[in-house]
């Protein structure tokens, strides 16, 4: 009976270790952004935060980022995504994903957008913009192009 026991805590122990895993590597409550949107044409700004995941293609974005603030011009691209050149390039880990309003991607290993709507495509996940509806989103990121600094918060 104590054999039995102890099988079955181990077994209990072992998926709730595995369910925690995965739930870890989707993000690094740690590694915490901010990302300041300047809408050029409105001279406007907005704050957001976001949460980077764990994979070392957003380690290395925050790795850049202590050094300094990254500043990114971003422009529309297909009507669901700001996109703008990083000034530098991330290893990637691209995978077949769906966007979410809020997520931040690396494409290409040298450019970064922030969606507001969804899309398919091989992409490597950086984080995901915390507590912003896509309503929301859509309206900081506005029309047109968008002045975005990246800092660690």
């Amino acid at each position: 009976m104590k054999r039995l026991s102890l099988i079955t805590s181990l077994f209990l122990i072992i998926i709730a270790s595995t369910f925690a895993s995965k739930v870890s590597l989707d993000a690094k409550s740690g590694n915490r952004i901010q990302i300041i949107i300047e809408i050029i044409r409105d001279r406007k700004s907005y704050e957001l935060s976001a949460t980077l995941f764990d994979n070392s293609s957003a380690s290395a974005f925050y790795s850049a980022l202590k050094q300094g603030p990254i500043t990114v011009d971003m422009s529309d691209y297909g009507n669901f995504e700001k996109v703008g050149r990083l000034g530098m390039s991330l290893p990637r880990n691209d995978k077949m994903i769906t966007t979410e309003p809020g997520d931040i991607i690396l494409y290409q290993g040298n450019q970064i957008t922030i969606y507001y709507d969804e899309n398919t495509w091989n992409f490597t996940h950086l984080g995901k913009i915390d507590s912003v509806s896509p309503s929301e989103l859509r309206s900081i990121l506005g029309d047109g192009k968008i002045k975005a600094v990246f800092k660690v918060k």
